[in-house]
């Protein structure tokens, strides 16, 4: 919806509310015209219902109105003497409807000092859990958003199993463009698997004031621009979601608006100089290790390194055996010479149950592996007299990738050499012809709205013969730091200013073996409290929070005996 439509919209509405209530303006000592004056009607009704004036801004907030109208309408009619359960479920069902029968056809009373307390214990429930709902929903939607990493693009920055609490306020919270919507859940309502929200009516985009914009080496939270996936991890057609509804992702910016940004062996260069990154950012590359005597697994599970898979030889196995291990295999093959080579992950098979169902394993220790490898495992490997060498995968210049930005045979990039590319900037304008449209037409068609056509060497943008572009708003490049095992901007290109989130702040919980179910997540201590931005190395601030609450537990119980002893 434009401007033009919203304005005809809450005309209408302000129309709806003016018949439906002007006679019980009138009962409750007030003027009929003063149901019809927008935001002041709010007010006046505020007072009439004996309900805080600042009850009126709760009505303006996209999601949280949705929550504060069944109220309203409820102690509306309340007011008025109307209190059984069943007009209180027929005021909500019929979306407020019901206040039309009330205002003509009931003879009422306006109930000026009508008391405000719940008649039932089910009542204050009730009344307390709504306003947690709507607290929750304030802080979640506008403040501070818990998250968790679910892929391994940014270890070992960030680690699967990392729970998070991500900032809105530090950039501008963006207020929810999708009107209707369910509360406290994202694109899809949980056990129901359905959409949570409604595409229609939209908002435009708005941005509450931040305190900081999004700089180079930001870990970003924000809506990915190329998610047309209902469901993950299943195959079906693609589904259009507003830009709020989309899958939430988490990167780190190298690109600002107005950067010239390239790709050199997998390294990224800002307008020609390398991209430094701060301590705390842990990336990864991959490696591939050679040693004669075979790369051993327990050395690699001893630098921390858990990105690759080992290899067994065991003799045929009978039911009992394959149940048991069943659940650390990842697959299997069957050998020329009858024996069976079973795969499984870095942990590999526990020596209990190898006792346990008496099998017969025999490691197969490769000559090389290749793993994704921080600098310090680098070097701690290189250190080793064991290891022959480490060498950095890197793809060739002019070999084009798979799926990659911008899906252009005139642009053969790969994950390890890209660009020069330019993040466009809000108000810049560029030269438009058939080779560069690639780099921009999804940004001029899909994020800033317009229709393109081509005839000939000829663009046309509405219509219109178009030679340059002005950009609308402001873009950025987003790329996780497992440089080979993340899809970022080198898979989908820009990310519009509309699309950020926020920020993470804080890591208040960490658990290991995140993905093999519950049962198996172990606490990673010196994660937990630990902050994510910074140019420092991360620390926890755990064993600080440890101290507080002892010291607080500790003083509330001296307290408690002191006041008792009195």
């Amino acid at each position: 919806m434009n401007g033009t439509q919203w304005i005809i919209f809450i005309l209408i509405v302000q129309v709806i509310h003016f018949l439906g209530t002007w006679k019980l303006y009138v009962k409750a000592g007030r003027k009929a015209w003063e149901a019809a004056i927008p935001v002041y009607n709010a007010i006046v009704l505020m007072q009439i219902i004996n309900r805080p004036k600042w009850w009126v801004i709760l009505l303006f907030i996209p999601i949280i109105n949705l929550l504060m109208f069944p109220v309203i309408w409820v102690e509306t009619i309340r007011s008025f003497g109307r209190n059984s359960k069943l007009e209180t479920w027929i005021v909500v069902l019929t979306l407020g409807f019901y206040i039309y029968y009330v205002n003509y056809a009931l003879e009422v009373t306006y109930l000026k000092d009508r008391s405000l307390q719940p008649k039932t214990a089910a009542g204050e429930w009730v009344s307390s859990i709504l306003f947690a709902v709507v607290a929750a929903t304030l802080v979640h939607t506008y403040f501070i958003q818990p998250y968790v990493i679910p892929t391994g693009s940014l270890e070992r920055t960030l680690r699967v199993g990392d729970f998070l609490f991500v900032s809105k306020f530090h950039y501008g919270a963006r207020t929810p463009m999708t009107t209707v919507a369910a509360p406290m859940v994202h694109d899809t309502l949980p056990v129901l698997g359905v959409p949570s929200y409604l595409k229609k009516p939209q908002l435009p985009y708005f941005r509450l004031p931040g305190f900081t914009k999004v700089e180079r080496n930001d870990i970003v939270v924000f809506s990915w621009p190329a998610d047309t996936v209902r469901v993950f991890f299943k195959k079906e057609k693609g589904v259009d979601k507003p830009i709020d509804k989309k899958s939430n992702y988490v990167k780190r910016c190298v690109g600002i608006p107005g950067d010239s940004l390239e790709v050199r062996d997998g390294y990224v260069f800002i307008n020609g100089k390398q991209l430094e990154l701060p301590k705390s950012a842990k990336p990864q590359f991959d490696y591939t290790i050679y040693s004669s005597k075979g790369v051993s697994s327990r050395a690699l599970n001893n630098l921390g390194i858990t990105d690759f898979t080992r290899k067994y030889l065991s003799n045929p196995l009978n039911q009992e055996q394959v149940n048991g291990i069943r659940n650390y295999i990842i697959g299997f093959n069957q050998s020329e010479n009858g024996q069976i080579e079973l795969f499984t992950k870095a942990k590999g098979i526990p020596a209990n149950l190898i006792s346990k169902y008496r099998l017969s394993l025999k490691e197969i220790t490769d000559r090389e592996r290749t793993v994704p490898l921080t600098a310090e495992m680098v070097n701690s490997l290189r250190k080793d007299s064991n290891i022959d060498s480490v060498v950095q995968q890197v793809t060739e210049k002019g070999r084009r990738g798979i799926n990659l930005f911008p899906q252009n045979p005139d642009y053969p990039w790969n994950y390890s050499q890209l660009g020069p590319i330019y993040i466009p900037q809000k108000g810049a304008t560029v030269a438009l012809n058939l080779k560069v449209l690639p780099l921009y037409k999804k940004i001029i068609e899909e994020y800033e709205n317009n229709e393109i056509s081509i005839s000939g060497n000829q663009i046309s943008i509405n219509g219109q013969p178009a030679t340059s572009y002005t950009f609308q708003q402001d873009y950025f490049w987003m790329m996780g730091d497992n440089r080979d095992h993340s899809e970022d901007s080198r898979a989908w290109g820009y990310v519009p200013e509309n699309h950020i989130v926020g920020t993470p702040i804080f890591i208040w919980m960490s658990f290991d073996n995140f993905t093999e179910g519950i049962s198996n997540w172990r606490p990673r201590w010196d994660r937990i409290f630990t902050t994510v931005n910074g140019d420092g190395e991360p620390q926890s601030y755990f064993k600080y929070f440890l101290i507080l609450l002892v010291a607080y537990l500790v003083g509330n119980w001296f307290w408690k005996r002191n006041k008792s002893t009195k």
